[in-house]
């Protein structure tokens, strides 16, 4: 049976075992109860301990019966005449007789639903903790379950932006041998990438051959990590692409890359995933990719694209010429197995700035009305710049395109591309 000298038990929960998150690391030691005290002696046992003592376990032969909340007591005797008529009954009074049981190998998540799951009155009396064979260990409070779980979250949280920040490396590294090639091949250019968040679904590849470069501005499904994914994917098959094809057919280059995708995502149509022996559904996405593929040689550029434009303006010129890309997209399961993409021929001549962007900037919502950036505006932009250097090309685009977006949500991934013949 507890006494009054048992109010200097510690009653700041446990430090967290190593073993894992159990309600047993939020184990409180406090004062115990039994039927026999009254409410006379819970009032004094209260007054002598700390106000982060929330609750008091009543206790019978090692089981544990009940709670008494510290406010909901103290409220009930704070009534009128209320200390003369329970004084001197039983604590079970002011008793929980159904409070939050849990073994002390309870997970924290569990405890958590079950916490929120019972109502807002269970935070606030608190749970017992009981060992294996049901008998009563001590008590838990609401307070704590809610700061572990937060501490938890945090540290959940840490863990996952430091993966996303060393994603984010490796991403940059599979771009940099294309900052190389790309410095080697071009003297006046641009290429600005921008993830919406720390990694994204926008890809750019560069190669240079003894004839001329390869370029692609590639737009996968998604943004942040699901779109990272994606573009590893697309990296991994386009260097295969061009040793096996040929380069200078950009056309052929997409329809090879989007049987591959469509095959490796299992991104069928019905009878498709017949012939492939699987069933329809199994397993099945919708990603692919919207993207430019370009041939690059002296005076002449091949260009194929998939729901990705291409903008040209030349010297003198009073207007911004652009050619749209075909209608389907890369690799998904609405664009066929055997679809086929056109091959455009674009004259390189000396002072001829040619653009490439992903829908990121076309796209993106700005101002009070909440438009799109558009084409137009884009046009526009290049029109008034496209005398000067590239890159004081690719500032003036970005910063009316910043100013544009202003408090409105980032959309998607921006990868904007530029170069002077």
């Amino acid at each position: 049976m507890s006494t009054h000298a048992e109010i200097n038990v510690e009653t700041k929960p446990k430090q967290f075992e190593s073993s894992g998150h159990v309600a047993r690391n939020l184990l409180r030691e406090i004062p115990v109860l039994s039927p026999q005290h009254s409410n006379s002696h819970v009032h004094g046992l209260l007054h002598g301990l700390s106000s982060d003592a929330v609750c008091l376990p009543v206790v019978e032969d090692g089981r544990p019966l009940g709670l008494i909340n510290r406010n909901v007591f103290t409220t009930g005797m704070a009534r009128p005449f209320a200390h003369d008529l329970f004084a001197k009954k039983s604590c079970h009074t002011f008793m929980n007789a159904e409070p939050i049981v849990v073994n002390q190998h309870t997970s924290i998540e569990e405890l958590s639903h079950k916490m929120v799951g019972n109502g807002r009155s269970n935070l606030n009396d608190g749970f017992i903790i009981t060992d294996d064979d049901g008998k009563y260990m001590g008590v838990g409070t609401g307070e704590d379950l809610i700061k572990l779980v937060v501490e938890l979250q945090a540290e959940k949280n840490r863990v996952i932006m430091d993966s996303i920040h060393y994603a984010s490396t490796i991403q940059r590294s599979f771009l940099r041998p294309s900052d190389e090639d790309m410095a080697s091949v071009l003297d006046d250019y641009f290429m600005h990438w921008e993830p919406r968040d720390k990694v994204g679904g926008d890809y750019y590849f560069c190669e240079k051959f003894e004839d001329g470069f390869f370029l692609a501005l590639i737009d996968c499904t998604g943004h942040g990590v699901p779109g990272a994914f994606m573009t590893l994917i697309v990296a991994s098959f386009l260097g295969h692409i061009l040793r096996e094809h040929d380069r200078r057919d950009p056309a052929t280059l997409l329809a090879v890359m989007n049987k591959k995708l469509k095959v490796a995502l299992r991104q069928l149509k019905k009878h498709e995933w017949e012939m492939d022996g699987g069933l329809e559904g199994e397993g099945q996405s919708d990603d692919g990719m919207d993207t430019a593929f370009c041939w690059i040689e002296p005076g002449k550029m091949t260009y194929a694209g998939a729901k990705t434009p291409i903008f040209f303006m030349d010297e003198g010129a009073s207007e911004v010429q652009s050619i749209e890309g075909d209608r389907k997209g890369v690799g998904y399961i609405e664009t066929p197995m055997d679809n086929t993409w056109t091959n455009r021929e674009i004259d390189l001549p000396g002072g001829r700035c040619i653009y490439l962007t992903t829908d990121g900037v076309i796209d993106q919502i700005g101002q009070d009305k909440r438009i799109a950036f558009g084409k137009r505006r884009l046009s526009d932009l290049i029109k008034q710049n496209h005398h000067k250097a590239m890159p004081s090309q690719r500032d003036a685009v970005l910063q009316a395109f910043y100013a544009w977006q202003g408090t409105q949500r980032r959309r998607d991934d921006v990868c904007f591309f530029g170069f002077r013949a």
